[in-house]
């Protein structure tokens, strides 16, 4: 089974922590580019990156949490992708 990373940007502390299982909300844009696609830790705790890749499971878990000044990273595992 393959493993993807996903980082997320969350902006208030301890909201999420590592070993956490989170379930994601998709939602897409169309652009210039193609379709781009975003994910949103439920319930709105965290948001993506955009992406042109679609994930195949909506499910994960928190890797790890990282502080950057007033911003946290928050880093997910998603298995089966």
């Amino acid at each position: 089974m393959t493993k993807r990373e996903m980082d997320f940007r969350m902006s208030r502390p301890g909201l999420l922590k590592e070993g956490d299982k989170v379930e994601l909300y998709e939602s897409f844009l169309n652009t210039l580019e193609g379709t781009m696609y975003y994910y949103t830790i439920e319930p709105a705790l965290a948001m993506s990156n955009n992406t042109l890749k679609k994930l195949e499971k909506l499910t994960g878990t928190v890797k790890a949490v990282t502080e950057y000044g007033s911003e946290w990273t928050v880093t997910v595992i998603i298995d089966g992708e």
